[in-house]
């Protein structure tokens, strides 16, 4: 078995998105190699509803899966072919666009006003991008979560792991979308197939994901891509994405307050990617005639 170094570590940056939603963004609108299948990932919330209240109103998405995963709040949505619905704590939402669909989501905070959710782009390939659009709703109580002997729990999404399959089935790339919590002071080792990309993404606590028999010479290689400070490297935290090398297997080592994380990992597709706002594509004649039917009214397919 081989454990995965980091490759990186980047801090979601702030960005405003739909009609005035405030986000942090991890990545995404640019090199899609080291990422693929994933092409976006966003973490929207807030304590404000002027943070998030406005919404992402009417929008068009063609050759993509958007990943909605909802922890605080509610998200309503709706779609022009008459699917409605809403998403509360716990929920996620694996939409499909295929051919192409115009939906819009709008985030309602809880009781206190909080608002917290994940929203990931995962491609489609060229063989699937034109496929009729699909949704898989899945309620919070049906995603099954599996507890460890050492206290860590696993919630799966998607994917197999630990003897348990997520409810979401079906996705081209044959990802695997885990929401891991490892208590204070323990240290795990999670798989994660040597064909896949893979990340992870902290929102609450801190730990240090790096093969703790060499920590200096992963520490040397973070310092070497910008990171000033070395303790970043032993210990970090909220907001942060962890972009891993190649091997089989993550190890984490969790902070005095333990450590809760997105683990996302899916098989490359090695597509050429033609890309603008919500649709991607194979090339740029396919992304302009879908930018065509768009003004001409007839980018939603009839079935």
């Amino acid at each position: 078995m081989s454990i995965r170094p980091v490759k990186r570590i980047v801090e979601a940056q702030p960005h405003i998105e739909g009609a005035g939603v405030r986000l942090r963004r991890a990545f995404g609108f640019g090199d899609t190699e080291e990422t693929d299948p994933f092409l976006l990932f966003d973490d929207f919330r807030g304590d404000q509803p002027t943070d998030y209240m406005a919404g992402f109103p009417w929008h068009p998405h063609r050759g993509i899966e958007t990943i909605t995963y909802v922890l605080a709040g509610t998200v309503k949505h709706g779609d022009s072919l008459g699917n409605q619905g809403a998403l509360g704590a716990g929920d996620i939402q694996w939409m499909t666009a295929g051919s192409g669909i115009l939906h819009q989501e709008m985030p309602q905070g809880d009781d206190a006003g909080r608002m917290h959710g994940f929203q990931l782009w995962a491609n489609l390939p060229a063989a699937e991008k034109m496929t009729t659009p699909r949704y898989q709703d899945v309620a919070g109580a049906d995603i099954p979560e599996v507890t460890d002997d050492d206290g860590t729990t696993v919630r799966i999404i998607c994917g197999d792991f630990w003897g348990q399959r997520g409810p979401v089935d079906g996705i081209a790339a044959d990802p695997r979308y885990l929401d891991v919590t490892v208590p204070p002071g323990k240290r795990k080792t999670l798989p994660v197939e040597m064909d896949r990309h893979g990340f992870a993404y902290i929102f609450d606590g801190a730990g240090s994901f790096r093969d703790a028999s060499a920590p200096q010479t992963v520490a040397t290689e973070i310092m070497e891509e910008g990171v000033p400070d070395a303790t970043s490297v032993d210990m970090t935290g909220n907001r942060n994405l962890i972009l891993f090398d190649s091997g089989d297997e993550i190890t984490v080592q969790a902070g005095d307050e333990g450590i809760r994380f997105l683990l996302v990992s899916g098989k490359p597709i090695e597509e050429p990617v033609a890309w603008r706002g919500p649709i991607v594509m194979n090339s740029q004649d396919e992304l302009q005639a879908a930018f065509r039917e768009l003004q001409e009214g007839t980018f939603i397919r009839k079935r």
